[in-house]
């Protein structure tokens, strides 16, 4: 006969764990259980992704091993919402959920824990920064040791993930830069710099720039957060007439973009009282319509030199009295003017100031954000496919929006970005 021991010393000794409890009674999950499944019976959607969230907050590196911690122990399993008749669960129930659960459900824990905390007075609001991470699909081509025959080739995509899509990002020593190439996806993000944590997220593939991104997200934080920043920061990524012209108009903040020299490079031609540009030879050019450069989604009004373009203004200065080479190798001097935007807006701007200076140093806030991302393995996701990476980023925020709402809610608000240390040692 088996002897069973009167007292679960799992219990007793493991301490902690009466911590996560504490911690998984004020997260509420219950909208997971509402969706209908069929199949084999289900196990509770809200305690798959409870083990998730612990997944995240032990760093375990696997879904195979989340499975085994669970079934070595099983008092976890019980806190965690599993039922005895769902021990061992498989490693199949975590993936599927990853892979068929629609990212809105999962969106909608993520902002009602943003809104706890704007209610709480933790998140403010008045400083956004906008940042990206890569996240390197789990694939061979991703391993530099392995050995692909035209391994970064845009349409041959993995075999093992159809979703992800080639994407690049700069490594910086101390004498160049590096620019490397990988297969994945990436996170977009605005965060709050004060409180260092994130308000919107969303996942795409590697290929989609920031820039198709940010003023969706903007949006969402302006009408469903109802966030008033005054300065939104970001890189020279998105240094774009158009995001710079929301910020000003539907923000009405400072917008802190750094500039991109291909993009800033100002024209050379003078304008005329009218708004025409002035050649170099100081005669006004002549206008050849507007058009929609497509390849750049931008409306364009061009201007061609008035010698070349008019046979009456050409009986009058038959040359161009600098002898430009465009002239006399060509067609004239040719000039475009964005027309979809204002510009004025962008010479508004303090660049260089001192306090454009002390609000983009707040930038630095979005390296902390997925420094702590980092910490619980957003780089590393153990599945395949953009919705099943999708919800596995989601719940990465979900966990650290959760441990900072857990540390207000049991008045340590000065520990609302330990992500990792504070639970163990609370």
């Amino acid at each position: 006969m088996v002897q069973h021991p009167l007292f679960n010393l799992e219990e007793i000794f493991d301490k902690p764990l009466r911590r996560y409890e504490l911690f998984f009674s004020v997260l509420d999950l219950s909208s997971l259980d509402k969706s209908s499944c069929i199949g084999r019976k289900p196990i509770k959607r809200s305690a798959i992704a409870k083990a998730l969230i612990f997944k995240n907050l032990r760093s375990i590196s696997s879904l195979s091993d989340l499975s085994s911690e669970l079934y070595e122990r099983p008092l976890l399993a019980s806190i965690l919402g599993f039922e005895p008749k769902d021990r061992p669960v498989p490693v199949e129930r975590f993936s599927c959920f990853l892979k068929d659960t629609d990212n809105k459900v999962l969106q909608e824990i993520r902002i009602s824990l943003v809104r706890e905390l704007i209610g709480l007075g933790i998140i403010k609001g008045k400083y956004l920064s906008v940042d990206s991470c890569p996240i390197l699909a789990n694939v061979k081509e991703n391993n530099l040791k392995t050995n692909v025959g035209n391994r970064f080739k845009k349409s041959k995509p993995p075999k093992n993930d159809k979703d992800c899509r080639i994407g690049a990002f700069p490594t910086f020593t101390s004498s160049n830069t590096k620019v490397e190439f990988f297969w994945g996806y990436r996170n977009h993000i605005i965060n709050d710099c004060d409180s260092e944590l994130p308000l919107a997220e969303i996942t795409l593939a590697a290929n989609v720039r920031g820039t198709s991104v940010i003023i969706g997200q903007l949006d969402f934080v302006k009408d469903s957060l109802a966030l008033n920043p005054i300065a939104v920061i970001a890189d020279s990524e998105y240094d774009s007439s158009g995001i710079i012209e929301y910020i000003v108009k539907n923000l009405g903040a400072r917008p802190r973009i750094s500039l991109n020299p291909r993009r800033s490079v100002p024209s050379s031609a003078r304008l005329s009282s009218s708004g025409v540009p002035i050649c170099i030879a100081g005669f006004e050019m002549l206008s050849r319509g507007i058009f929609i450069d497509r390849k750049q989604n931008r409306k364009r009004h061009k201007f061609v030199c008035p010698i070349k373009g008019s046979k009456k203004f050409a009986k009058d200065h038959p040359y161009c009295p600098w002898l430009h080479p465009r002239f006399v190798e060509g067609s004239g001097c040719y000039t475009y003017l964005r027309v979809d935007v204002d510009e004025s807006i962008r010479a508004a701007i303090d660049y260089g100031s001192e306090s454009f200076k002390r609000d983009f140093n707040k930038r630095s806030s979005s390296e902390r954000v997925f420094s702590r991302l980092l910490s619980i393995l957003i780089q590393k996701p153990s599945v395949f496919g953009l919705a099943a990476t999708a919800n596995l980023c989601t719940i990465s925020h979900i966990t650290v929006l959760a441990v900072a709402y857990f540390s207000s809610f049991v008045k340590e608000p000065n520990k609302i970005r330990f992500v990792k240390s504070f639970l163990p040692n609370f």
